[in-house]
């Protein structure tokens, strides 16, 4: 593969504070349990609960997609949402925010997503720069450890995991349907984007998929908020891919290997066929991981 068709679905498919590309022209529906659908877009997938009580999303991708969630919602109930819960600040979930809430939605999130996106945030990992947030995108509504919305004959919790993808990611259990939204605590067949510069870590992570996996069972369906929508067994995986691949790295980092060194002993070439994708790839992941790493070590 040539460096500039490299380069060029890198852009297309960054995601997070990154970037935000042209629109897909269509969002696939998904439904995964009565009353409750995944909407696939062009960023995070948005959680629906529909029903007597009205509509409530589980974030909003980018402002530019707003027309075609509004178009695929309506296709399930119409009328604007009430709710849109955000399961963390990157604009990829929350850049539909100041639209929606245009139309009367209100915005819910925790209290870490409110300051985020109230500020300039920087990446010194991708050498960007997210801008603040306008005023009618922010979260109206904020929580510190849980919230819950009893909508559509459902408790709809939503749970603060602290220090995981950032330090305000929340996932929802859908209580009666039997569902949890993990938001980008779970990337479903990929490596996943832990944002260490805004609270993330490796160990946080884990922990909220921990918590999850104790809410599901067997006939738990589980979306994540990027891949498709998977189990029990799915969450399973990918807990001990994040387990495998980090102990692993803090093995080469305890024995002071640099982090030039561990890109070239490619330490998790039995996952990198399957899960590299061109937004996190090889090298991304072992760099996400060894500044992870050499934190945890010290």
């Amino acid at each position: 593969m040539s460096a500039r068709l490299t380069a060029l679905l890198l852009t297309l498919c960054a995601s997070a504070s990154i970037a935000q590309d042209k629109p897909e022209p269509a969002i696939q529906v998904e439904q995964v349990a009565p009353g409750v659908h995944v909407l696939y877009g062009q960023a995070g997938n948005i959680g629906v609960s529909s029903g007597s009580d009205g509509v409530f999303l589980i974030d909003d991708q980018y402002a530019a997609m707003t027309p075609k969630v509004l178009e695929a919602v309506a296709g399930i109930l119409p009328g604007a949402p009430r709710f849109v819960l955000n399961t963390h600040w990157h604009t990829d979930h929350t850049g539909g925010n100041e639209n929606l809430a245009q139309q009367g939605s209100v915005i819910v999130a925790h209290d870490q997503v409110r300051v985020r996106m109230g500020s300039e945030q920087f990446s010194e990992f991708f050498q960007r720069k997210t801008p603040a947030s306008p005023a009618k995108a922010l979260p109206v509504v904020t929580f510190n450890d849980s919230v819950s919305l009893h909508l559509n004959g459902d408790e709809l919790r939503g749970i603060h995991a602290p220090q995981a993808h950032t330090d305000g990611d929340v996932f929802i259990h859908f209580r009666k349907a039997n569902v949890i939204h993990t938001g980008d605590l779970m990337f479903a067949g990929m490596y996943p984007f832990i944002d260490l510069e805004s609270g993330g870590s490796v160990d946080g992570v884990i922990a909220a998929v921990d918590r999850m996996l104790a809410l599901a069972d067997d006939g738990t369906r589980i979306i994540p908020g990027h891949g498709r929508v998977t189990d029990r067994a799915g969450l399973t995986a990918y807990r001990a891919m994040l387990a495998t691949t980090s102990a692993r790295m803090r093995e080469l980092v305890k024995a002071g290997r640099t982090e030039d060194q561990i890109l070239a002993a490619k330490p998790f070439a039995d996952f990198d066929a399957s899960l590299a994708w061109p937004f996190i790839t090889v090298e991304r992941y072992i760099r996400i991981l060894f500044r992870d790493a050499s934190r945890a070590v010290k």
